[in-house]
C-alpha cells in the first residue's frame, strides 16, 4: 500500500531581511507516522514547523497540510491541526478541568475534561490549578490540549526537555499511542536517541537547509557502512536504561 502525503513542502523560503531562515526547503510528511524534525538551534526547524502551523508567514514556496494550502486555507488547516503550547499559553490559576472547558470552547467542540484528561493520565489532577502541576505533568497536559479538536495531526516541538527519565519515557508512550489511533505526529528533539527510538523518518536541518531524510536506521547503516566506528563500544543497554530498571518506570510526581 503506498503511503499518501499529509503534507507537503515545496521550495520553502523564509527570510528576515537579508537572513534566509529557511532555504529552499522540500519534504513530505506521511499520512500515520512520527516524523522528526533535527538539527541544531537556529536551523529553522522552529520557523519550519511554525509556518506548517499557520502561525507564520512565508517568503515564498508552497505548503500543503492535510490537501489545504496554507495560503488559501488557513482556517482549514487549523481545525485538523493539534500545536503544543509552551507554558506561557495556560492561565496559571486555573485548574486543569477549567482549561480544558476553556480550550474546547475556543475550538467550538464538545469534549469531557475526564476523557482528556485519562488520555494523559492526569484524571487525579483534574482540580488542581496548572501552575501547581510538575514539568512532566505540565508536558502531559499540553499534550492533551492538542487532542481536543481530533487532529488529523499533531505537532510537539521539544515535548520532552528537561524531564527526569521517567517522565521521558512516559511521554514516548504517550506519543505512540497517539500515532496508534491514526494520527500524524511531527516531532523536534535534540535527544537523537529519542528521535532514533519514535521516528519512522527524520530530516536533519542545517542552515536553514534539508540535508538528509530517511529512517533513522538507513542513516545509521550508511554511517556504519562508511567504516565509522565509536570510540567507545556500545553496550546493549545505556545509563537512562539503568536509572529506570534501579528506580522503576511509574512517574514520581507530588
Amino acid at each position: 500500500m503506498v503511503k499518501q502525503p499529509i503534507i507537503t513542502v515545496k521550495n520553502l523560503v523564509k527570510k528576515y531581511g537579508n537572513f534566509v531562515a529557511v532555504d529552499q526547503v522540500d519534504f513530505e510528511v506521511f499520512e500515520g507516522e512520527i516524523f522528526g524534525l533535527l538539527g541544531p538551534n537556529g536551523a529553522g526547524k522552529t520557523t519550519t514547523l511554525e509556518i506548517l502551523e499557520t502561525l507564520r508567514d512565508k517568503t515564498s514556496g508552497e505548503v500543503f497540510v492535510d490537501g489545504f494550502s496554507v495560503d488559501k486555507d488557513a482556517g482549514s488547516i487549523k481545525k485538523r491541526i493539534g500545536v503544543q503550547l509552551q507554558a506561557a499559553g495556560y492561565y496559571p490559576n486555573l485548574t486543569l478541568t477549567e482549561l480544558i472547558e476553556l480550550f474546547s470552547g475556543l475550538y467550538g467542540v464538545n469534549v469531557s475534561p475526564m476523557e482528556m484528561l485519562a488520555k494523559v493520565s492526569l484524571t487525579d489532577k483534574a482540580k488542581a490549578k496548572y501552575k501547581e502541576l510538575s514539568g512532566g505533568q505540565k508536558q502531559r497536559f499540553s499534550i492533551a490540549t492538542t487532542l481536543i479538536n481530533n487532529p488529523r495531526i499533531v505537532f510537539l516541538d521539544e515535548p520532552t526537555t528537561g524531564l527526569d527519565p521517567q517522565a521521558r519515557r512516559n511521554l514516548w508512550d504517550l506519543i505512540r499511542s497517539i500515532r496508534s489511533e491514526g494520527t500524524t505526529v511531527v516531532i523536534t528533539t535534540h535527544y537523537m536517541d529519542e528521535a532514533e527510538i519514535l521516528c519512522d523518518r527524520v530530516a536533519f536541518v542545517d542552515a536553514g537547509k534539508i540535508i538528509g531524510i530517511d529512517s533513522p536506521d538507513h542513516f545509521i547503516d550508511q554511517l556504519v557502512a562508511s567504516g565509522f566506528e565509536r570510540e567507545k563500544q556500545v553496550k546493549s543497554a545505556n545509563l537512562e536504561d539503568v536509572f529506570i530498571n534501579l528506580t522503576g518506570k511509574e512517574l514520581r510526581e507530588i
